[in-house]
Parts: structure tokens; sequence; C-alpha cells
């Protein structure tokens, strides 16, 4: 979701509690109001500022002014999955980044895909990262390249995951993280909102953008 610029030029014209009002109203800006119950709520601050004051202005889901994220179009974000969402993200994909639907990361995680070369610093060797569905990457938690997480992988607070848990359903923690904890599959609850965006794009539009502007 992009604004044109005379999109721009109006908002930063009209007093902001007025586009507080009526803004989700229009058909355009719906997320604003049918992202509210869900885990990454669209405010209009966080919009105003990416998308009307230009921080990040380019990458498709909703990005706090305090994180960073590096080649959006090398992403897929699923639904209601946000890296960057919360505060102190690092997101840096050099290769690709593939995030599940309705995986929630939490404030100053980083998730890595390029590394330097031991021997040549000036190299990088880049590893796509993949992670699965319902998965929960814990406050300071760090995904290092090459890693891939099944479905349900929880990594606990300050973890560094230097190796895949392709199953998923476990709880993984330490530096470097291993498993701590397998997860009964038949109790995990895999909910879905009523509403359903990847970022801030409508789930049911998203790969027709996914397919016009991602690498992924």
């Amino acid at each position: 979701m992009d604004l044109t610029k005379l999109e721009i030029l109006i908002f930063k014209i009209i007093p902001n509690f007025i586009l507080r009002r009526v803004l989700h109203r229009l058909k355009k800006y719906k997320f604003l109001k049918e992202t509210t119950k869900t885990q990454t709520p669209i405010s209009f601050s966080m919009f105003y500022n990416q998308k009307v004051l230009g921080f990040q202005s380019e990458v498709y889901w909703p990005v706090h002014s305090t994180s960073l994220v590096q080649n959006y179009k090398n992403i897929y974000c699923g639904i209601e999955t946000c890296p960057g969402f919360s505060p102190g993200n690092y997101i840096q994909a050099m290769g690709k980044i593939y995030i599940g639907d309705y995986t929630q990361i939490a404030p100053n995680v980083g998730i890595i895909t390029g590394n330097h070369d031991l021997v040549d610093n000036r190299k990088h060797i880049i590893k796509d990262v993949k992670i699965g569905k319902y998965c929960w990457l814990g406050m300071g938690a760090i995904v290092l390249p090459g890693v891939e997480l099944g479905d349900y992988t929880i990594v606990a607070a300050g973890s560094i995951v230097t190796k895949s848990f392709v199953s998923g359903y476990c709880v993984i923690a330490g530096n470097p993280a291993k498993l701590i904890k397998q997860i009964d599959s038949e109790q995990c609850v895999f909910h879905k909102s009523e509403h359903e965006y990847n970022g801030y794009i409508r789930s049911d539009q998203f790969e027709a953008y996914r397919k016009k502007h991602l690498n992924v």
C-alpha cells in the first residue's frame, strides 16, 4: 500500500485530529479499523509516520520508528506477521526471509541472512532464513543465516539461533539455542483473525502484490 504524492501532500495539510476521525472510513485505509483486534494493530501514528512522513515508506507492512528493515523485496511476511513492528528490530535480508502466518516478533529481535566471510571480511556468506507459522521470537533473540524454524517454534528471550529446528512444535533457548521442551501439536491453537492482512495488504490481494513487487 503506497500513497501518491498528492495523497501525501493532502495528508500533511489536513490536521491529524481530522484524519484520525475520517481516514478509517475510506476503503483504501480500512486496515486502520480492521486490524484493531489483531496481534499487529496498525495505529494511525504508525501509518502516518511510515507512509506520510516517509520512514521506510516502501515496506509493505507497518514498521516501528526504531526498527530497521533492509531489502524488503526479499522478505515474505505471512498473515499478521510484521518483522519490525516491535521496537528495535533489525531485519537484514541480503538473502531471502520467509515468515509464516501469525508469527510474532518481540522487541530487539534480529533476523540476519548474511555474515562476513571468516578470512575476508569484505565478502558475505548469504543464506536464506525460513520461519514457520504461529512461531514466537522472544525479546532480544537473534536468528542467524541459514536457519529454518518449523511451525510453532518458540524462541526464548535472548537466544541465539545458529541451527535449524525444522520440525517445530518446540521451545528453544540459549546461546547457541537448544531444544528445551516439545509442544504437543494437538494442543496448539491455530487461531485466525476476522480480517486477515499481510501488513497493509488484504490477504486476498497479497499474492498479486507478491508476484508484481517481491523476489520471494
